[in-house]
């Protein structure tokens, strides 16, 4: 390409990097009016005792009615990357209709994230505008993928890890391409103008410092037991993925059946043990505060639980990420056991959850990246080292994901 198209190209990236900064928080700021409309105002008018089951259930209704008339979406993130990397581009003949199926599932409580339904619908966005754009040919190929990166490090307050997450291989290397300014420059433009509307509105929602952790007392048998739990709660993750796949593949294609399923069996742990619900985004920085109050046995079940539920959320039709509820997962874990073993909670919330990540992505670099954000810089040097250690582990076949 010559200079003037190299510019030009580059000013097409950053308006779409705008544009899709705008879309980020307009979607959030969507899904939070319905969640405080749903689980704030109203409950504060309606007395009733089994609210959250009966919210769940519509829920889980209009969700199944919405997939029988509209088909089943959005996609997981993986599949959502992998058809990028496969055909450079990804399907926008259904993006309004996904845009709705994104956001049912998280104002009705599901126990999943937004970054799987904005990743797809993003990655349409991008790939229409590629279409349109012929004059730039092989270029435009990478604009869905430039879409995918922007999306992450945007959503999750950390413009690094956008970049590498959808390129670091399971070896943790990353490949070298010519196109790398191109997707900085996407995702700072698009993390820039979410962060000054944030600003604007003084909305300080998103993944931030849990807080500070002291290095001087470090117990290291302590750790390398942390790291060993953390891996084996992945193990509960691969199980209760592939059971719930198995349970539900019967029903393939009911979406009705098996929406009101999902949203009775939310409902149901919803009630029982509310920390269960929603993405665990915000419901993360309640741990320290209420984690003694709670109990280890309680943070234990929460952990586990949702773990099984944000799989049966997914399987059921509620579809949508699950790097939010895992994050929050493996938190409770942490928390939980800083109790039993008498040691800083911040310090064993970031093993726990940087062992238990690493060991399901088999990404380190990704995962260290991710998780700097919560967590404090002090600690970089111990995660990294468990999240290389969770790598090691090879997941065994029969957990595998599939």
């Amino acid at each position: 390409m010559d200079l003037k198209n190299n510019l030009l190209l580059t000013l097409y990236t950053i308006i779409i990097g705008v544009m899709t900064g705008l879309i980020i928080w307009c979607f959030i700021h969507a899904m939070n009016f319905g969640i405080h409309f749903l689980w704030d105002y109203l409950p504060a008018l309606i007395n009733f005792k089994y609210y959250t089951i009966a919210v769940c259930l519509i829920g889980g209704l209009l969700i199944g009615l919405w997939k029988n008339k509209y088909g089943d979406s959005p996609e997981d993130l993986n599949q959502v990357i992998k058809k990028v990397k496969k055909d450079h581009r990804y399907s926008y003949s259904n993006i309004f209709p996904s845009i709705v199926s994104s956001l049912l599932p998280l104002i009705f409580g599901a126990s999943v994230g937004p970054e799987a339904g904005l990743t797809g619908i993003i990655a349409g966005l991008y790939t229409w505008i590629g279409d349109k754009l012929r004059i730039f040919n092989e270029e435009l190929e990478e604009l869905a993928h430039i879409g995918i990166t922007a999306t992450l490090g945007t959503i999750f307050v950390s413009p690094i890890f956008g970049f590498v997450e959808p390129i670091e291989n399971e070896d943790g290397k990353l490949p070298k391409t010519s196109k790398n300014i191109f997707y900085f420059v996407a995702i700072l433009s698009s993390f820039g103008i979410f962060i000054f509307l944030n600003h604007l509105t003084h909305n300080h929602g998103g993944l931030h410092s849990i807080g500070a952790a002291a290095l001087s007392d470090l117990n290291y048998p302590a750790i390398i037991l942390l790291i060993i739990l953390g891996i084996l709660l992945s193990y509960v993750y691969f199980i209760s993925h592939k059971l719930s796949k198995t349970i539900f593949k019967g029903l393939e294609g009911n979406f009705i059946v098996k929406g009101l399923i999902g949203g009775l069996i939310l409902g149901i742990m919803g009630t029982l043990l509310p920390l269960t619900m929603f993405s665990g985004e915000q419901q993360i920085y309640l741990l320290l505060g209420t984690g003694a109050q709670l109990g280890a046995v309680v943070l234990i079940l929460t952990s586990l639980i949702k773990i099984l539920l944000t799989n049966v959320c997914i399987e059921t039709g509620l579809k949508g990420g699950h790097f939010f509820p895992l994050i929050f997962s493996g938190a409770a874990m942490g928390c939980a056991l800083s109790i039993l073993l008498n040691i800083d909670p911040v310090i064993s919330m970031a093993v726990v959850t940087t062992s238990f990540m690493a060991s399901i992505l088999k990404k380190p670099i990704a995962v260290v990246l991710l998780l700097m954000i919560i967590f404090p810089m002090n600690l970089i040097p111990i995660m990294l080292v468990s999240a290389v250690i969770a790598c090691l582990f090879k997941t065994p076949k029969f957990f595998e994901m599939i």
